[in-house]
């Protein structure tokens, strides 16, 4: 009886069991027991995209001698460039935000009415009627014309409730500081990004889109970088943007800013400039500046060619302080030399003062091409860790600092005869059709002399002018930053040099 009675128990904590383990398992809506089955379609797909570089008009000029000053092009199937691998986003297309475009990004510039006449030359040469959105602030009216294909010109509210006790500065820091907050105030519709810039400075506005189109304009985004100066970034900030060089406030973030503006200004009344004010107020709101280095305040004196001619591995966005550095090209004013940069930007501004380096492996010279702007040829064998280095054709903005008062390394113009730099400035780009190139012409200028050098080898003196050609590629800033690589082409003509310029290819390395 006993063992009945205990059968009976043992039965029916059992079923008791079983039931309560079904209710939990297949009814309990937080206790799925099927494994979930995704659409693998819903993911996107994982595209790889092949990079070539097809130099047609070079091919037949390539020597396949082992005595040839650039090896033979390689068969194409091996110019696989594994930077352009890249993973498309997660999610249908129908979902995905169209890409941040150049009618998304307002410009606000300041502008002095007393400078305007002069400083208004050098906008008209990059704004784009129809196309660029943005308005100038001045201070006061100015005359206008029509047809001058400038942006809209608006005057800057009051600011003389605010306190201004810098000794040094000038109280249009305070109106300029509110550029943004004023632009913004504007109600312009489908805006992503807000650019601030000064009348004296140049953008380039499609790399101005190529920084900004990596970002998601959602969140709250400080765009710039610092001054060339070590001092200036001590007296004011590392962390801050410099106004001249431009820099960039998204959306979401010029609304914070300008709901406390007005507040954060009256707080910090000792502070010298505008930048200085914007940074301020960043700092308040919490956001830390990301730094572009194609931002460039050019806090320098002379001439920019040092600089210019090792551009870093990034687009160039902005030129700034042009009334204060010599004209880019020589022999002109720096409105025209403006005008005649902008030749060469039309052609291929993703690649306007990207640095390539190689060698004439026959006459041992070595070869820097800043595409766009100037070529150099050494004698001798100077390796890429020199060459990518800016050279001191400039003078610090504090002129009592030395070499130590840059924030970044340069090297000294050399003093040895023999390696003076033969300099080629760019004289026309066109893009020739049928190759699918751009045809840049270089020619020597009379502005730098060569003393005598005693070194049994080529002079490049007997150079006149150096041929660049290049296939533009609008996406290389989608692949990883790589400089270009440049191959010297052999050619029966003595008094011009051929170059040409890409890619770099698998294996491809500057050495001699």
């Amino acid at each position: 009886m006993i063992k009945l009675a205990s059968w009976i128990i043992i039965i029916t904590s059992a079923i008791c069991f079983l039931y309560t383990f079904n209710q939990i398992v297949y009814h309990h809506p937080e206790c799925p027991t099927t494994t979930a089955i995704y659409n693998i379609s819903t993911l996107g797909n994982l595209e790889t995209s092949l990079s070539f570089s097809n130099y047609s008009t070079l091919h037949n000029n390539y020597n396949n001698n082992n005595d040839s000053s650039s090896p033979p092009p390689p068969d194409m199937s091996e110019e696989y460039d594994q930077r352009s691998t890249s993973l498309k986003h997660i999610g249908s297309q129908d979902e995905e935000e169209e890409a941040t475009q150049l009618k998304h990004i307002v410009f606000g510039i300041a502008a002095s009415s007393f400078l305007w006449d002069k400083r208004k030359e050098y906008i008209k040469h990059w704004w784009r009627p129809n196309q660029t959105r943005g308005v100038v602030w001045l201070d006061d009216k100015v005359k206008t014309y029509k047809n001058e294909k400038l942006p809209e010109i608006r005057i800057s509210g009051d600011t003389t409730k605010f306190r201004y006790t810098n000794r040094l500065g000038s109280r249009s820091a305070l109106r300029i500081s509110r550029v943004v907050s004023e632009t913004l105030n504007l109600g312009l519709k489908d805006v992503r990004w807000f650019v601030m810039g000064d009348d004296d400075t140049v953008f380039v506005v499609d790399n101005v889109v190529r920084i900004l189109e990596k970002y998601d304009h959602n969140q709250y985004y400080y765009i710039g970088s610092n001054s060339e100066s070590h001092v200036q970034n001590i007296i004011f900030s590392y962390a801050m943007a410099y106004g001249g060089g431009g820099f960039a406030i998204s959306y979401p973030l010029a609304k914070e800013l300008a709901k406390m503006q007005d507040r954060c200004i009256q707080r910090y009344p000792a502070l010298y400039g505008s930048d200085d004010r914007i940074q301020a107020c960043m700092a308040e709101l919490g956001v830390p500046l990301t730094k572009e280095h194609g931002f460039h305040q050019y806090d320098v004196y002379g001439d920019l060619l040092g600089l210019l001619a090792a551009h870093p591995v990034t687009p160039l966005v902005s030129i700034h302080h042009l009334d204060v550095v010599e004209p880019i090209f020589p022999g002109m004013t720096r409105p025209q030399a403006i005008r005649h940069l902008f030749e060469s930007v039309n052609q291929d501004s993703a690649s306007i003062m990207q640095q390539s380096i190689c060698y004439d492996k026959n006459r041992l010279w070595s070869v820097s091409v800043s595409w766009g702007y100037v070529v150099q040829v050494i004698r001798g064998v100077v390796s890429p860790r020199e060459l990518e280095m800016p050279t001191r054709t400039f003078l610090n903005w504090y002129k009592r600092a030395d070499y130590t008062g840059y924030s970044f390394n340069t090297r000294p113009v050399t003093r040895h005869p023999c390696q003076s730099p033969y300099i080629f400035y760019m004289s026309r780009t066109r893009y020739d059709r049928g190759s699918k190139q751009t045809i840049g012409i270089y020619r020597a200028h009379d502005r730098y002399k060569h003393p005598y050098c005693r070194w049994k080898m080529e002079n490049p003196e007997k150079i006149d002018s150096v041929v660049v050609l290049k296939r533009p590629d609008n996406l290389r800033w989608q692949k990883s930053p790589r400089r270009d690589c440049c191959r010297v082409v052999k050619s029966k003509k003595r008094s011009v040099l051929y170059v040409g310029v890409g890619s770099c290819r698998i294996g491809e390395v500057s050495e001699l």
